[in-house]
């Protein structure tokens, strides 16, 4: 009957002037034949969450939805149209915008519809599965990008001159290694290692990450390893570098300009490294901000694959799983607002923006070349 009638009308009763389901009901009485059999037993013990919050959820996806193809669909435009952003480092930055892009616009349609559908998954058991891989392959591309951008910005920062350059070739090369990492490690649970099923509030799939089986634990444990742990530790590396570079810097200039007795320094140097430093601090706050959003997931992966299921409930896994798909949209309107070259760019070719960016000269064109590297 539950099947039928939908979670609304369970939750409220029209045989007596009450709210809340029947005694006994779970949130897996609302899940549909056809893909009962991929639930995982720890579901069965909750009962259906209030329907408000699928009513919620689906706002909020919503939301999410059309900020982030706002605001990745302009970053992407903009790099097509503008010939001076067509730069080696800005590649990345685009090939972040694509996989933001691609991540919203496949999972927040059916997830809105689900939840705006009496709260369960009204697909196929096979469409969860590829609902869960588009998932895993743009969010695995998103930090392998975010690692390599990270990587770039070290090399510019702390090597300078010294060294490798960047390459349109390089730079190709590592989006290749991103969509290559992200798309071999989703193919898996198809083959049998590891297993894509619903998850939280059973409007969604992703990893299964509680059972306990040596094929399922043995894949999330890589999983972790290599597209959460490894990626981390570039990112965090790199970053620690920068900092302290840029710790070192400022006070060899501070030191300069104590010697020859002014206030600060005005050369063309001074102003390029000062463009580097502030790239390199709106890159690390926005690195921050994307390891705040995943690791809540991240920690409930952990938590399940290690077999404590303890606080695991529907709305415990829901929650992190919307602030993960939340990175891909405030990205784009950082660049946007924060990078001098994008700016331009908008004030050229999308003026009712009313973004109005004058261009600064300078007579070095490594910083023009520099401060057009800005990423995330």
């Amino acid at each position: 009957m539950a099947n039928t009638t939908g979670p609304q009308v369970a939750f409220y009763s029209q045989d007596e002037p009450s709210f809340g389901y029947p005694a006994g009901m779970t949130v897996v009485d609302f899940v549909p034949e056809t893909i009962k059999h991929m639930v995982h037993q720890h579901w069965y013990q909750f009962p259906p969450v209030n329907p408000m919050w699928h009513y919620l959820l689906g706002i909020i996806y919503i939301f999410l939805g059309f900020f982030s193809t706002v605001g990745n669909g302009l970053v992407i435009y903009l790099y097509m149209k503008c010939k001076a952003l067509k730069t080696p480092a800005n590649m990345l930055v685009v090939n972040l915008a694509l996989s933001d892009l691609i991540m919203l616009t496949t999972n927040f349609p059916p997830f809105a519809y689900n939840c705006f559908s009496g709260g369960r998954w009204m697909f196929s058991s096979f469409f969860c599965e590829i609902y869960a891989a588009l998932g895993a392959v743009t969010g695995v591309c998103s930090i392998w990008t975010l690692a390599m951008i990270s990587w770039d910005r070290y090399n510019i920062i702390c090597n300078g001159f010294n060294g490798p350059k960047m390459t349109q070739g390089k730079a190709m090369t590592m989006c290749l290694f991103c969509w290559a990492m992200a798309i071999g490690w989703a193919l898996p649970p198809f083959f049998g290692w590891g297993k894509y099923i619903p998850e939280g509030i059973l409007d969604s799939c992703s990893y299964d990450y509680l059972s306990q089986d040596f094929s399922t634990r043995s894949y999330n444990l890589c999983i972790i390893f290599f597209d959460f742990c490894l990626p981390c530790a570039l990112i965090i590396g790199s970053y620690v570098f920068i900092v302290k570079a840029i710790c070192a810097h400022e006070a060899a200039m501070r030191a300069q300009a104590k010697k020859m007795n002014v206030t600060n320094l005005r050369s063309n140097e001074a102003e390029s490294q000062r463009a580097e430093i502030r790239i390199a601090k709106t890159a690390i706050a926005n690195v921050s901000l994307w390891l705040v959003c995943w690791t809540p997931y991240a920690i409930i992966t952990i938590q399940g694959v290690s077999g404590n299921y303890e606080n695991i409930t529907p709305l415990v896994t829901m929650l992190p799983a919307l602030l993960a798909k939340s990175a891909s949209c405030y990205n784009p309107f950082v660049y946007a607002i924060s990078h001098p070259k994008f700016r331009l760019a908008i004030t050229e070719y999308l003026p009712w923006f009313c973004v109005h960016e004058v261009e600064r000269k300078t007579t070095d064109d490594n910083q023009s070349n520099a401060t057009a590297a800005e990423k995330s």
